[in-house]
């Protein structure tokens, strides 16, 4: 790679923004990024139409990951990148255009509780918390159940995270971990790329990808919805939930599957807000790897009242039939259809969320809070939970980066460092690099997630019911209205 020549970045969710503030920090000087959504104009937020998963107000930051300790370590490297962008916040150019605020934070350290209605740990957080705490070292995972780890969270002023709820559960508070204010990170990370020279194109035509110029068996550049070519000596696909049906050589590697989200409205001046607030409630992980009747994550209020509840213990799909005549799973959203009638959201996710929040956050009915908005969040799975991260075998000029499946936001900050040694061959022989290489499934793996499995499958909504969660139905008038 010449650090003159053209690189495209398809999509402005994080992974294109991290790979775009990457190359720039690297010395490569034309980087242009294509989004077909106005980010800068709509900050992010879902409400002003933005539907990829990176436009969102909360997500959860962990180093916790069972016995997979290469992602406990790129998150604590990570982490060191959030606590600085907290920092460098507070010079922004005033000026900046995206909503920015030198009195913002992007992140906040409140915990992340990973637990469980079961009466023991299980085999996944017991690994946790021992790759966490490194003997000889201060504890930063602690089991609630333990009194000596009970002690060090009060020391930590963080005695309240470890029982949230109305019901005790057990489980491993992740002290080093808390919340991302997503639409916030999403905007500075924008705003520091472009401050390094990075071109962004978004929204309309002109944003908007059209299909990959090829010449014989190279990527030469990309056209636009407004029939114009961009040509490039790499292009980069990081379209999110779109990828796996612009770049069929995914097939069997990657699909889009949707978590599905109900948003709680806590009206300004209730006492819930401080109940709930960051301070005062960590984010949390329930029943994580326990089935359909669990997969639930939650968030503490955040700054437009909402309290966001999600479930991914079945992951939904919506396959349509492609140009060459295969069904890919693609995203379908309130905002893609035109229609309110897509904040419906399956009837098990709406069983699951409104049954967790009856037993342990009943604080919520009986005050009367409503379902402001459902709605899905439409993610990118690969078979085996790690990401996909390489050139497409066979097709010179093309890369992919995708595969988040649920977990990738937290790495903001620091995947795209990673993403150029991978572009630039450096350094493969690393762990994680080695995952997250082009790959198929082996007759001896059992799958994390089952992909492709078709029309016929009960996880696609064409064969699930689907229903009204909103109980104050905002829809589309919810972009036009002040959230606080």
């Amino acid at each position: 790679m010449n650090k003159q020549d053209p690189i495209i970045i398809v999509g402005a969710g994080i992974f294109g923004l991290s790979t775009a503030l990457h190359l720039a920090i690297s010395g490569y000087t034309d980087v242009t990024v294509f989004d077909r959504h106005p980010v800068d104009k709509t900050r992010y937020s879902y409400y002003d139409g933005c539907d990829g998963a990176s436009a969102d107000a909360s997500k959860i930051i962990r180093s916790a990951y069972g016995g997979q300790k290469e992602y406990t370590d790129l998150s604590a490297e990570a982490i060191v990148l959030w606590n600085k962008w907290n920092e460098e916040i507070k010079a922004v150019d005033p000026d900046n255009g995206l909503g920015l605020s030198r009195s913002d934070t992007i992140w906040i350290n409140n915990g992340v509780l990973m637990c469980t209605d079961q009466p023991v740990l299980s085999d996944f957080d017991r690994a946790s918390a021992n790759n966490a705490n490194p003997p000889g070292q201060d504890k930063v995972a602690l089991v609630t159940s333990d009194p000596e780890d009970r002690a060090v969270a009060a020391s930590k002023g963080l005695a309240h995270a470890l029982c949230p709820f109305a019901q005790d559960t057990v489980g491993v508070l992740d002290t080093t971990g808390g919340v991302v204010v997503a639409d916030k990170a999403c905007c500075f990370a924008l705003y520091k790329a472009r401050t390094l020279g990075v071109r962004f194109v978004l929204g309309g035509a002109a944003g908007t990808f059209s299909a990959l110029v090829r010449a014989g068996d190279a990527v030469t550049g990309i056209t636009t919805a407004d029939a114009k070519e961009h040509p490039a000596q790499t292009v980069i696909m990081a379209c999110g939930g779109w990828t796996p049906a612009l770049v069929p050589e995914l097939d069997g590697l990657c699909e889009t599957t949707a978590g599905s989200v109900m948003l709680y409205k806590i009206p300004a001046g209730s006492p819930l807000r401080e109940r709930f607030s960051h301070a005062r409630f960590p984010a949390f992980m329930f029943k994580q790897r326990e089935g359909v009747d669990g997969g639930l994550y939650g968030f503490p209020v955040d700054h437009h009242g909402m309290l966001k509840i999600g479930y991914r213990g079945t992951k939904y799909t919506n396959p349509v039939a492609q140009a060459d005549g295969k069904a890919r799973s693609v995203p379908r959203t309130r905002w893609t259809t035109g229609g309110t009638a897509l904040s419906d959201i399956p009837q098990k996710a709406h069983q699951v969320i409104s049954d967790f929040v009856a037993t342990y956050l009943p604080a919520l009915a009986e005050a009367g809070v409503p379902v402001a908005m459902s709605r899905l969040c439409w993610y990118t799975d690969s078979f085996d939970n790690h990401y996909l991260i390489d050139r497409v075998p066979g097709v010179r000029g093309l890369a992919c980066v995708t595969g988040g499946s649920g977990h990738a936001f937290k790495y903001l900050p620091n995947i795209g460092r990673w993403v150029v040694d991978i572009l630039e061959g450096t350094e493969l022989d690393r762990p994680l690099v080695r995952a997250w290489k082009w790959r198929a499934l082996r007759e001896d793996q059992t799958p994390v997630n089952k992909l492709m499995l078709g029309r016929t499958d009960d996880r696609t909504l064409e064969n699930t019911k689907l229903i009204s969660a909103e109980t104050e139905g905002l829809g589309h008038a919810l972009a036009n209205q002040s959230l606080s």
